[in-house]
């Protein structure tokens, strides 16, 4: 920009130095006029040579802002590809990342779909299973066994027990010389009313379990029969169990409290497992009680056996000491006799020692 404004200052110059010229020939002579016009073309080379010059390193100078400027413009446009290529790579592994991302949440939502249609058709199952009270009365029977086998031996527990009145308990658990009555039939029907409809029929549920309470209290409850002053009541299903705990009757009482009052204990599986295992160490008890009351009888009768012995070792001790005695006298008897005998062997016979021969004979 300094280039260009210098080189219109020197041409106006050049204009007024032409016009000055001009007004001051008019009044001088040609030949004056010649030289000065000479000296003006020369004058006016020199500024043209100058002006070319100055023109030239413009020219050039522009020449290299232009080539600056379209390298850097080269070099944005070379730098911005490379970004836009980068972000490109970036846009591209981030959607390859989505595309698998879903493809496997189709999968696990397919997986979900295929748990969700198995886990209906073996809730079918089950209700088709439940849906007889036969056969849920066997399917109780069925895990009672099971748990009572896996947790006590065979000789402390029987199935259908049969009282003197008639009733039939599912099984018996013998503790000692008194029987723990089990009942596995629970009404599962109101259960399942109280998972069909809802909260509607946690009224109906409540009435069966009591009334289910009550009657186990009164047939299996016997001990004029033998058995304990309680008795378990099994429910075979865990959530059946939690739904017993939580279900209060219409007095605002707990089912569960109210089926201990009447001596009736609920257990679940696991609640039942745990308390067999509370009994198989009662029993293992019992048998080392039972085991420690043998021992001391055979304590006692080795007791008196030590003391008969003892009696004949007494009595084996005095014949002894009698024996002893009587070896004592017989030996010094003895003694006096072969002094006798010495005596006579001798040819005399003293009065003394005759009468000594004669004590000795006499004893």
């Amino acid at each position: 920009m300094n280039s260009i404004a210098a080189v219109a200052v020197a041409l106006a110059a050049i204009a007024v130095v032409a016009w000055a010229v001009i007004v001051w020939t008019r009044g001088r002579s040609e030949a004056q006029t010649a030289a000065l016009r000479q000296e003006m073309q020369a004058l006016l080379a020199t500024q043209a040579q100058t002006l070319a010059t100055q023109v030239g390193q413009l020219s050039q100078t522009m020449t290299q802002q232009f080539g600056q400027v379209q390298h850097a413009l080269q070099k944005g446009v070379a730098d911005t590809g490379l970004l836009a290529s980068q972000a490109q790579t970036a846009v591209a592994t981030e959607l390859q990342n989505s595309r698998e991302m879903l493809g496997k949440i189709n999968q696990q939502l397919g997986e979900v779909q295929r748990a969700g249609r198995d886990l209906s058709q073996a809730s079918q199952t089950l209700q088709m299973v439940l849906g007889g009270a036969k056969t849920r009365g066997t399917l109780g029977e069925v895990a009672l066994e099971h748990l009572l086998e896996d947790a006590l031996p065979r000789a402390a527990y029987e199935f259908q027990y049969s009282f003197a009145t008639g009733a039939v308990v599912d099984a018996i658990v013998r503790s000692g010389n008194r029987n723990l009555s089990i009942d596995s039939k629970f009404p599962l029907d109101a259960y399942r009313r109280l998972v069909e409809t809802g909260e509607e029929a946690r009224r109906e549920f409540a009435q069966a379990a009591r009334k289910h309470a009550d009657s186990i209290a009164e047939k299996y409850i016997l001990p004029n029969e033998g058995t304990l002053d309680i008795a378990f009541m099994f429910v075979p299903s865990e959530s059946v169990y939690y739904e017993l705990l939580m279900t209060e009757d219409a007095k605002g009482a707990r089912l569960d409290a109210y089926s201990r009052a009447k001596g009736v204990i609920p257990v679940s599986p696991n609640t039942l497992h745990a308390y067999l295992s509370a009994i198989l160490m009662g029993l293992k008890g019992m048998q080392v009680e039972e085991n420690a009351r043998r021992l001391l009888g055979s304590l006692a009768g080795l007791r008196k056996q030590v003391e008969a012995f003892a009696e004949v070792y007494e009595k084996l001790g005095t014949h002894l000491r009698h024996a002893q005695q009587s070896y004592e006298d017989a030996d010094s008897k003895l003694g006096r006799a072969r002094n006798a005998l010495d005596q006579m062997a001798q040819g005399a016979l003293p009065e003394a020692p005759a009468k000594a021969l004669e004590a000795t004979t006499e004893d």
